[in-house]
């Protein structure tokens, strides 16, 4: 556990660093999610997910769905760790006729399955594709490919997340896990003073779904959960949910005292700052 503590720790390290080169090609951005979601996205592209980095559409790879399309910039980062998109391209994050949009685009990046745009979608079409999975393979057992979903917490206003949470269940989708990343923040403020979703793990339990809550900024924690989810793994079974409690920024002190930073203005001088911080803190040091 120890070495997959560590080499996970690292990817989410780089997610971090390659975030932050991305952002200041804009000096804008939603740099903050990536920053919290970086070891989310770490456990899953150097721990779980199967895939070919050479060939994106393999049919027996699993499929990771970004339903929260603004968090593309930590997606980018992720692929490009993965070997999907290649780290030079990064830099052209944003710009015209990159294949890097700032929201994610299916038909423009090799690795991104959905365009995540509009939030809410994600989980119904992650529901079809682990259904569709199931039915593919002739035997009738199914694809042992696995379907591995990124919501938000904010997604958790929409009734539309629900309504799918409702038809895995009844689907008994056991190749299905969605992760939710919980920082407590949406576009319009808080995310407890937009709409209270809590108790959030045990909405999750009432639907249906093996359901557990981690620190989404501890590897070892996030990497635990994965192992439990993966007892729960199968083609009909029990869907599971990961709600990881992240912060935003995460990593970059002076970012994660950022009053508003659902989307963040960086000043030029600062980032430089962020990198020297995030290597401190990485580090083991104190990073101010």
């Amino acid at each position: 556990m120890t070495e997959r503590i560590e080499r996970v720790a690292a990817a989410a390290n780089r997610i971090r660093h390659h975030a932050l080169n991305m952002g200041e090609v804009q000096g804008q951005g939603y740099v903050g999610q990536a920053l919290g979601a970086a070891d989310m996205l770490a456990a899953v592209y150097a721990d779980q997910l199967r895939y070919r980095a050479n060939d994106p559409e393999w049919e027996g790879r699993d499929r990771f769905l970004l339903s929260t399309g603004h968090y593309a910039i930590g997606h980018y980062a992720a692929l490009a760790e993965a070997g999907i998109i290649p780290v030079e391209e990064l830099e052209s994050y944003g710009s015209d006729d990159s294949r890097l949009p700032m929201s994610g685009m299916s038909t423009y990046t090799p690795g991104m399955e959905i365009s995540g745009g509009s939030l809410g979608h994600g989980l119904s079409i992650a529901v079809g594709i682990a259904l569709g999975l199931r039915h593919r393979a002739p035997s009738g057992e199914g694809s042992s490919a696995r379907v591995y979903n990124f919501l938000s917490d904010g997604e958790l206003d929409e009734g539309s997340t629900w309504e799918a949470a409702m038809g895995a269940h009844h689907h008994q989708l056991g190749n299905l896990t969605a992760m939710v990343d919980i920082n407590a923040l949406q576009a319009d403020g808080k995310t407890d003073t937009v709409l209270r979703t809590e108790p959030v793990t045990e909405k999750w339990e009432a639907f249906g779904w093996y359901a557990q809550r981690v620190d989404g900024n501890d590897v070892g924690a996030l990497l635990a959960a994965f192992d439990n989810a993966a007892g729960q793994a199968a083609a009909v079974g029990r869907p599971s949910v990961i709600l990881c409690d992240t912060k935003v920024g995460r990593g970059v002190p002076l970012l994660e005292e950022r009053e508003k930073a659902h989307f963040m203005r960086i000043e030029e001088h600062e980032w430089q700052l962020c990198r020297k911080q995030l290597t401190a803190g990485s580090n083991g040091k104190a990073g101010r």
